[in-house]
């Protein structure tokens, strides 16, 4: 059987509520707080999304640990 292409919105809201907790608990993390205060000068950061936030301290993680 063949799946639909449009968006389950039970699945939707279940993947949100995932993304949620999961930026809760990294941003309670001690890793994501150092960086936090390593980049507290950075003013371009001062006023955004605390998901833009854990998106790019993901990506600056993963970046250093493929190197």
């Amino acid at each position: 059987m063949a799946s639909s292409p449009m968006s389950n919105p039970d699945k939707d809201l279940s993947d949100a509520k995932v993304w949620d907790s999961l930026k809760r608990a990294i941003a309670d993390s001690s890793g994501f707080k150092r960086w936090r205060i390593d980049r507290s000068e950075d003013q371009r950061l001062q006023s955004v999304s605390l998901d833009f936030l854990v998106h790019l301290y993901l990506r600056e993680t993963l970046e250093t640990l493929a190197y």
